[in-house]
């Protein structure tokens, strides 16, 4: 019941480049394949990370990997005293999705989007009071050199709250979830995007991605203080929360 995968935590160059592909491909089912395969829990969990936000007013905030834009919309509705908020991704279909859905919100004139990588912004230091993430840092060329892009780009005392896939600490229902993710989600994937492949990456993915201890230290060594992570839904998704120290 064990057979863990290896961790690695890392999209290699030659991957990048079809990791951009397949977004781009499955863009028009994103948000659909979203709700289905997490049974609707990923709208709560976005609701969760825009919570932890606090009280913002004048406050800059950055969504790296922003993709179709339900973190950045969640954040916007949670927060309607934000000044400026920015979605970021490298893949311009999602981005394309995100644009369409910012307008149906009423929300097109509080946001503004940008196509680029989010391990290699070209924001000044300190430009952000916060930098959210909602299931992206996986897909980065190198998880190390992302957060320190995070942690550069954000203002002392500026905090970073990254959502993202984890594997059940329960060996029974960690078990299970394995199932689920190496049959069940490339089946439902392929039934309604058409790409089993993109949906087998999904799994392949998570399982490779670092446990939430391990990334926690990651944080940590990439300069965050106060570094946390809150396991949700049986631990199948953890929310990261780490401060950039005032001094």
């Amino acid at each position: 019941m064990s057979e863990d995968p290896p961790v690695t935590g890392r999209v290699s160059n030659c991957d990048r480049g079809r990791v951009g592909e397949m977004f781009g491909r499955i863009a028009p089912t994103y948000d659909l394949l979203n709700h289905i395969l997490s049974l609707g829990r990923d709208l709560a969990w976005r609701r969760r990370v825009a919570g932890l936000l606090g009280t913002c007013e004048r406050a800059r905030v950055a969504d790296l990997a922003t993709g179709t834009g339900d973190l950045l919309i969640a954040l916007l509705r949670r927060h309607p005293e934000l000044t400026g908020a920015v979605g970021l991704d490298f893949s311009e279909p999602m981005l394309a999705v995100s644009r369409n859905k910012l307008r149906r919100a009423g929300f097109a004139d509080r946001a503004e989007l940008l196509c680029a990588d989010a391990s290699a912004t070209s924001f000044s230091d300190g430009t952000f009071d916060a930098v959210t993430m909602g299931f992206g840092i996986r897909n980065t060329l190198d998880v190390r050199t992302t957060l320190r892009e995070i942690h550069r780009i954000l203002k002392p005392g500026g905090v970073a709250l990254i959502l993202e896939f984890s594997l059940p600490r329960n060996r029974v229902v960690r078990w299970c979830h394995l199932k689920y993710l190496r049959h069940g989600v490339p089946l439902i994937g392929a039934l309604i995007s058409g790409d089993r492949q993109a949906y087998r990456y999904l799994n392949e993915s998570i399982e490779a991605f670092h446990p939430p201890g391990e990334f926690c230290r990651l944080m940590a060594e990439a300069g965050f203080a106060q570094v946390s992570a809150t396991p949700l839904t049986w631990g199948v998704a953890s929310i990261y929360q780490g401060h950039k120290p005032r001094v």
